[in-house]
């Protein structure tokens, strides 16, 4: 005889998986915003404070966020990403870049720890 319970079995996974996630989502947007400020706090040569205060974090859906500068005109520039960086000497920060690669070393590691603390 096998006996089953449990959460995949009792109708609860769902639920607690749409939970874990979301839980792991939201530190790792988290953490990589205050990443972000952390690295242009490095970079930024002469910072107003106005290009720093535009970075956000969105929630574009229920298990993914974004992290932007909201539209900046000359972000672009400062990632290193715009037609001017190949006219300019300067060839930005790509700080942007840096983080997500440094999120995406970072997942797993917080992810487990969510799991073994037992969510949120």
């Amino acid at each position: 005889m096998v006996h089953t319970a449990g959460p995949v079995f009792n109708g609860t996974a769902s639920p607690l998986v749409t939970r874990y996630t979301q839980a792991g989502v939201q530190e790792l947007a988290d953490w990589a915003d205050g990443e972000v400020h952390r690295v242009l706090g490095q970079v930024l040569r002469h910072p107003t404070g106005y290009y720093e205060s535009r970075v956000t974090v969105n929630r574009v859906s229920g298990d993914s966020i974004a992290i932007t500068d909201g539209g900046v005109v000359y972000g672009p520039w400062l990632e290193g990403i715009s037609s001017r960086n190949d006219a300019t000497r300067f060839k930005g920060y790509g700080t942007f870049r840096r983080v997500k690669e440094r999120v995406e070393k970072r997942a797993d590691r917080t992810f487990a720890a969510i799991f073994a603390r037992g969510g949120l």
